[in-house]
């Protein structure tokens, strides 16, 4: 079992990895920072589908969080005011706020500082399901 978090982003992405290391420089969040594209996602108990979707933070119990909720625990794991932070992220009404807001960056990080055509959260021709919610497809 694990001690400590896994936050789980998107490597291809260079608005995600931009905020990575953002986070690493000012927040210093104590947890274990990965790529999904080399993450062990099967052992940390999700799906690639998902992985592309939104970040991650898997919990060292195996519970999986989300989006704006994968912050909250990015936030919450660094200490100090930033707990603060993250805790708010996670009580109603600022959880549906925070989720409106990282859907809406999600969505549009490839028009965001250090955003590139690999970060657009769009379907492939190919058949990928990357940019579709997951189980709706």
């Amino acid at each position: 079992m694990r001690t400590q978090p896994v936050l789980v982003y998107d490597g291809d992405c260079g608005f995600c990895t931009a905020s990575v290391a953002f986070a690493r420089k000012w927040i210093k969040p104590r947890c274990e920072i990965t790529a999904q594209q080399g993450a062990p996602l099967e052992a940390l108990g999700i799906t690639r589908r998902r992985a592309e979707y939104e970040a991650l933070w898997v919990t060292p119990d195996e519970r999986v969080h989300g989006g704006a909720q994968a912050v909250a625990g990015v936030l919450s794991s660094a200490g100090g005011g930033w707990v603060v932070v993250g805790a708010l992220l996670r009580l109603p009404p600022m959880r549906w706020i925070a989720h409106g807001v990282y859907r809406l960056i999600a969505a549009n990080r490839h028009r965001l500082p250090g955003g590139t055509a690999a970060c657009a959260l769009t379907p492939r021709a190919s058949g990928s399901s990357r940019g579709a919610k997951p189980g709706s497809a």
